[in-house]
């Protein structure tokens, strides 16, 4: 029995959400995600330690027994990660009705584009570096047929051949790729150093470390933590090769 492999089905239950819950076989290094329902599946051998963590829940740790070998399952209760106040105040009674509670807020509703009967912006409000690029325009061969027909916009031009447009798309993707490391690690930093342990003054080094590999971004772009957590395991051998051959010189 001790040697002996087998997949196990389980059932997190909890106050909230119970999708997305990592849980990690530490033993064996082996990682998988619960689904909508809370049910997972992973293989486990007898006295294996099975690591649960989400960002609403407490971590919980649970050693693989006789008994979930014999059934081949395991129900998981999970605590909800609260966190104490040390003052509470109270104010004007909120009913979840929004323009009840704004109007007994005794804030005054600033105008918008909908009170003015125009259309308006609805989407993702933009960062600062990409509202000027956006404001600075991009130079593009569809300028060079307005200056045949008599009609160019100059401020494309003038910010390429000074080079703030270049400039500017630089930092909004050190902007997006800053976002990149800060979801990631948040997401998997707990556990993969779980499994793969590294002093926690390396780990930010670490991350920006794969944010020079090409494959980062892409990886962050499609959210597939399974994925984004194989390439990190990779680099975090050729980090930690790195470190070694650095306090061997």
């Amino acid at each position: 029995m001790m040697a002996q492999t087998v997949d196990i089905k389980g059932q997190i239950l909890a106050k909230d959400d119970v999708e997305g819950i990592h849980i990690l076989n530490n033993t064996s290094n082996t990682f998988t995600i619960s689904n909508s329902r809370g049910e997972f599946s992973i293989p486990v051998k007898l006295n294996d330690t099975l690591t649960f963590s989400g960002v609403s829940y407490t971590l919980k740790k649970v050693m693989v027994g006789k008994d979930m070998i014999n059934s081949k399952s395991l129900t998981i209760y999970l605590t909800e990660n609260i966190t104490a106040l040390d003052e509470v105040v109270l104010g004007k009674i909120l009913t979840g009705d929004l323009s009840a509670d704004l109007a007994n807020s005794g804030v005054e509703r600033s105008i918008n584009f909908y009170d003015l009967g125009i259309s308006g912006y609805q989407g993702k409000p933009k960062t600062q570096s990409e509202r000027r690029l956006y404001t600075a325009g991009d130079f593009k061969p569809i300028h060079l047929l307005a200056l045949l027909g008599g009609s160019l916009p100059l401020d494309p031009i003038f910010n390429a051949i000074s080079g703030r447009t270049k400039e500017l798309k630089h930092r909004v993707y050190l902007e997006n790729l800053d976002q990149c490391i800060s979801k990631t690690k948040s997401n998997l930093a707990k556990i993969l150093f779980t499994a793969h342990p590294l002093e926690e003054r390396y780990h930010n080094e670490f991350f920006y470390f794969c944010a020079d590999d090409t494959q980062f971004e892409p990886l962050c772009i499609i959210n597939d933590d399974f994925k984004m957590l194989d390439f990190l395991k990779e680099k975090l051998i050729s980090y930690k090769s790195n470190l070694q051959t650095k306090t061997e010189e």
